[in-house]
């Protein structure tokens, strides 16, 4: 079956356990955890949100897997949407947080608190 991604993967599966281990290192290397408190981070995922709203602010409606977007602008994308999550993964390990099992959980009382209607 052939992916209608025009990227190439690079990764097969990612978790989100691999992706906070390589956060950490990257912070670690480069002795940022002292600026890694939930505050500063919970700030800059707010801004990297902003940056990912910024794309879409003037576009109107977009068709799903953005037809009409240039590669670049999907690059663009790409790289907001992967500084948003992660940041998220980033957090959510600086508070203790399993974020996958959390995700889990939520999807969970989501379908109880919106029920499928006949």
């Amino acid at each position: 079956m052939e992916s209608t991604n025009k990227f190439p993967k690079k990764f097969k599966d990612v978790s989100l356990e691999e992706l906070r281990d390589k956060v950490a290192e990257f912070a670690k290397v480069r002795n940022w955890d002292k600026f890694h408190s939930p505050r500063n981070l919970l700030l800059a995922l707010v801004g990297e949100v902003g940056e990912l709203s910024e794309i879409f602010q003037w576009k109107g409606e977009v068709e799903r897997g953005l037809p009409n977007w240039s590669s670049d602008d999907k690059k663009h994308l790409e790289e907001e949407i992967s500084d948003v999550l992660l940041y998220l993964v980033q957090l959510a390990d600086v508070c203790g947080l399993d974020l996958g099992q959390a995700a889990l959980s939520k999807i969970v009382k989501n379908a109880q608190k919106y029920p499928l209607r006949d």
